[in-house]
């Protein structure tokens, strides 16, 4: 376990590059080494804590934990614009130690992720109009799309129905309705074609690329991490 005063060692797991890529940038000031990002498979690193964003990903009962953590150890965060309850208890039920709103500052994750390591289960969800002041980064950002409106656009973009997507995001067809004229308008669309055409050429294509810090590879020994910053 890492101790409190020094950095954890993060991977942040998502299936869009742009989206782990804005959650690493947001996190770079923290007292954080982020040491693998990448795709939705099993971390190779030796981390502390396994960040889950939900951007365009399974959720509730369908996340299998223990498919990205093996045999590392590493504790399971969920970092989610979505709060509904049912899908909260359900990913704390599989295992999740933490589930974080994409509301809260860098420093307030970093308290939270601390906690996390000193064994609590920790839930912090913010705000609850979680499409407002996102941080970090997603597809379709620069066209206006919200958080959840590009969400549902990524869901469609990988087949989903809109029964599908309510089902997976716990939110009524209409509200996923009412993303999609939205989101359509925003992009210039009418029809799911293309939207879908859209899409995939605008960063909502979902990657399988990995990225590990190859400094930050090796956990520090206890000799090294007592060793002062350099300035």
């Amino acid at each position: 376990m890492a101790e409190v005063n020094n950095p954890l060692r993060l991977a942040i797991v998502d299936d869009y590059p742009l989206v782990v890529a804005g959650v690493a940038s947001f996190l770079a000031a923290e007292r954080i080494d982020v040491v693998e990002t990448g795709a939705m498979t099993a971390v190779i690193s030796d981390v502390d804590i396994v960040l889950y964003d939900t951007f365009g990903q399974v959720q509730g009962v369908g996340i299998d934990l223990e498919d990205f953590v093996r045999d590392s150890g590493a504790k399971v965060v969920i970092y989610s614009w979505n709060l509904e309850p049912e899908m909260i208890s359900q990913a704390l039920a599989g295992g999740a130690s933490g589930y974080l709103s994409k509301v809260l500052t860098g420093p307030e994750i970093v308290a939270a992720l601390e906690r996390v390591m000193r064994g609590e289960v920790v839930v912090i969800t913010g705000d609850n109009e979680t499409s407002v002041g996102g941080v970090g980064d997603w597809p379709g950002r620069a066209q206006g799309l919200s958080p959840r409106e590009a969400e549902v656009l990524a869901l469609i973009t990988q087949g989903l129905s809109n029964q599908e997507i309510a089902d997976r995001a716990f939110v009524t067809i209409n509200t996923v309705k009412s993303y999609i004229r939205s989101a359509y308008r925003k992009i210039g669309v009418t029809r799911r074609p293309q939207a879908v055409l859209w899409a995939v050429t605008n960063g909502f294509k979902p990657d399988t690329l990995r990225t590990v810090d190859p400094a930050l590879l090796k956990r520090p020994s206890p000799a090294q991490a007592s060793q002062p910053p350099r300035s």
